[in-house]
């Protein structure tokens, strides 16, 4: 029994490696389609009308910004402002020294510089203006600093034109120039 055994060959040791496991994620065939290019991408990208543009608190600018979409102001800004159409906002942790002229201005923060609004300026009560103003509209409310001047544009209509006129030469046919006595020296 013991006897008839064959002595085994000593075979060379081998390690037993555990298999990687499987991947979490198998990607899979994605199925494409080839189109001709379409017209819709071509062109200006268009934003929602609502869109404001933004430049944070760690922005700084030199120069002259313009465009044409509503632009809100956090960081510092030294030039031009130009939104002939649309409005700027100056965030509360804006620094702005800058000449400006838009449609509509929101000062929150502080800025100086001339300001023209074709619409309305707006000066919150943290916010600080120091220049001059010329818009058709303006509010300042308690708390807000403003050093300056403030020109109100009135929105000009014939009929006030003619009203001018039409008494300006009332005034003056009623008045002949006769009977103005002379200054004396």
């Amino acid at each position: 029994m013991w006897g008839n055994q064959k002595p085994q060959a000593s075979q060379p040791a081998t390690m037993n490696v555990p298999e990687p496991p499987a991947p979490i994620w198998k990607p899979t065939a994605v199925e494409t389609k080839e189109t001709a290019p379409s017209n819709d991408n071509l062109g200006p990208l268009k934003m929602p009308s609502g869109s404001t543009a933004r430049l944070g608190t760690n922005l700084h600018v030199k120069g002259e910004i313009s465009g044409n979409e509503d632009l809100h102001i956090d960081g510092s800004v030294e030039g031009l402002i130009q939104l002939e159409d649309h409005k700027l906002t100056v965030g509360a942790s804006a620094k702005l020294t800058a000449d400006v002229m838009a449609r509509e201005v929101v000062i929150y923060g502080s800025i100086k510089g001339n300001l023209r609004a074709r619409d309305r300026i707006e000066i919150k009560k943290d916010g600080s203006a120091v220049g001059d103003l010329t818009t058709t509209r303006i509010m300042i409310e308690d708390g807000a600093y403003f050093k300056g001047s403030i020109e109100i544009d009135r929105p000009a209509s014939s009929n006030d034109t003619d009203l001018d006129k039409l008494s300006y030469s009332k005034a003056a046919a009623a008045t002949p120039a006769h009977a103005i006595p002379p200054k004396s020296l």
